[in-house]
């Protein structure tokens, strides 16, 4: 009888230490493969080596980072095509919807549970709101990808400059806006400035505080520029150039030029450009004092401030994995706490936890994303043609330089 159950004994025990040996030998072999959109040498590629060597280092679990760049958009899909092994990808938000939407696991479940970095908290209410759920509603009402490296379309300016120029209050109206320009022409200082590659964005926002975002969008639709609003921008900006508030380089400036050549500089005080400007031009502008307010209202037809661009990139694990756990387990560890903050301060970002704090740069863009209440489309459509893209860019930097005035400008759209 003893050795029988001396038998047993030792067979239970045996059957609890292969169990045990077999689950702690399946999480040493983990290993994941993540295919990123940055480049080593990038503050984002930098952060994310270190931040994945110290998730190896806390959990055990491997990781390959394939550093792609911006090549993914061309290397992703035939590799997931292809049934290589990736676990884990990162790219615009709605890019990897729209472009690899198919491939993707959805993760309600493992954003409702708590980890490390959380507090005890559930991830999903660790993390910036408005962007989670920008995530959930883009997703059919379930989180198919993770936002991170938020930005914002805004209008960044030196602080400074306006300060010199006696500017105590950033301009939330257009007349507001017209008297901070005179105020900086009054020191010397054109008000703001634009590259060719931003034009179409600049247009846009234009029209969508002239007559509202619905109106923008059909505009661009149609193909169809013959509205009032088109004469009405050419005048004010034909009228903004004679006046001197606009540089005299913005007709010519081929991108960076107004950004690197201008605002990184202090020769012109305004750029309205996407937060991830500070960090664009941080070789050139290590000292500028930025500040950031949403683009004015400029007329009762259109939208206000509450109306802005933003958006971000985002992880999505591929449903093929054979680790999701530890597949998430890595973006809860990137986009929350310590690497959260790193990978905000090192790129000069807006973070993703809402206990992370945001990079002085861009203390007060965080006013503007957290009143934003209607996210415009980029550009307000107005790039999602290439030929209205070109035309909005010709014509533009003829009226500033004076070859087009209002009514050229309005007749060479409505072509």
């Amino acid at each position: 009888m003893k050795k029988s159950l001396l038998i047993l004994s030792a067979l239970c025990l045996g059957i609890v230490l292969a169990f045990t040996a077999c689950s702690g030998k399946k999480a040493e072999k983990a290993k994941l493969v993540y295919w990123t959109m940055w480049n080593e040498a990038e503050p984002q590629g930098m952060v994310i080596a270190e931040a994945v060597a110290a998730f190896t280092k806390e959990t055990g679990i491997k990781v390959e980072v394939n550093f792609n760049g911006r090549e993914i958009r061309k290397t992703l899909q035939p590799a997931l095509d292809a049934g290589e092994t990736i676990d884990l990808f990162d790219e615009d938000i709605e890019r990897v919807l729209n472009a690899w939407g198919k491939y993707i696991l959805p993760l309600d479940e493992y954003a409702a549970k708590a980890y490390s970095t959380t507090g005890g908290k559930a991830y999903n209410t660790v993390v910036n709101k408005t962007l989670y759920n920008l995530a959930k509603e883009l997703g059919g009402g379930s989180v198919k990808n993770i936002p991170y490296q938020p930005s914002a379309f805004v209008t960044l300016y030196n602080k400074d400059l306006f300060a010199k120029a006696g500017i105590t209050g950033t301009p939330k109206t257009w007349s507001d806006f017209l008297a901070a320009c005179e105020k900086l022409k009054a020191v010397g200082v054109p008000a703001i400035t634009v590259d060719d590659a931003y034009m179409a964005c600049f247009f846009g926002y234009n029209m969508d505080r002239l007559v509202g975002e619905k109106e923008t969008l059909r505009m661009v639709n149609d193909k169809d520029f013959t509205g009032p609003q088109v004469l009405e921008f050419g005048k004010i900006w034909e009228n903004m150039a004679k006046k001197g508030y606009i540089s005299p380089k913005a007709a010519s400036n081929i991108w960076p030029a107004g950004q690197v050549e201008e605002m990184a500089v202090g020769k012109v005080a305004m750029y309205l450009n996407g937060t991830w400007l500070p960090n664009e031009i941080k070789a050139q502008a290590s000292d500028l004092n930025w500040g950031a307010f949403a683009w004015p209202a400029m007329s009762s037809k259109g939208d206000g401030i509450e109306a802005n661009n933003y958006g971000c990139q985002s992880f999505a694990v591929n449903k093929n994995t054979k680790y999701p756990e530890e597949a998430f387990r890595l973006i809860v560890w990137l986009t929350t706490g310590e690497w959260d903050e790193r990978l905000a301060k090192e790129s000069i970002g807006i973070p993703a936890g809402n206990n992370t704090a945001w990079p002085v740069q861009l203390a007060e863009a965080k006013v503007i994303v957290d009143n934003t209440t209607n996210r415009l489309d980029w550009a307000v459509g107005m790039e999602n043609d290439p030929e209205i893209n070109a035309k909005i860019k010709e014509n533009f930097a003829k009226l500033i330089k004076g070859d087009l005035n209002a009514e050229g400008f309005a007749a060479a759209m409505a072509k």
